[in-house]
């Protein structure tokens, strides 16, 4: 008797562990893939932080306009588009790229700095 009931209990629970499988394993690759695409967009957007940063410091020292955007480019992640302005004394650079991998969708990621220009720094005081 009680070997017919172990026989069945053991039949009975076959295929469990595989069903569970299929129904984990997509999920944990799906978030393997989020987790690792969301590292790249925090990875992205600190490498604007810099570029930004970078050209606003160049701009700031009166460098040329072409030097700034190649300094800030070099910075910047592959593909960013860096805009260089002046608004009175002061100088903002602002980069937008498109983070890496999942290109199709519509997300950039951006970052903005702000400087005073060096001729017009302790002037005044």
């Amino acid at each position: 008797m009680g070997t017919c009931e172990r026989g069945r209990e053991k039949g009975g629970d076959r295929g469990f562990v595989t069903a569970e499988s299929a129904v984990v394993l997509p999920v944990l690759v799906m978030f393997t893939t989020a987790l690792v695409w969301g590292l790249l967009v925090v990875a992205a957007q600190i490498q604007c932080v810099d570029a930004a940063r970078t050209g606003a410091r160049a701009a700031a020292r009166q460098d040329p306009a072409a030097s700034v955007v190649e300094l800030t480019r070099a910075a910047a992640p592959r593909g960013a588009r860096i805009t260089v302005g002046r608004e009175g004394d002061q100088v903002r650079v602002v980069v937008v790229a498109r983070p890496p991998v999942l290109h199709g969708l519509p997300f950039d990621v951006r970052e903005e700095a702000v400087a005073q220009a060096e001729e017009t720094v302790g002037v005044g005081s």
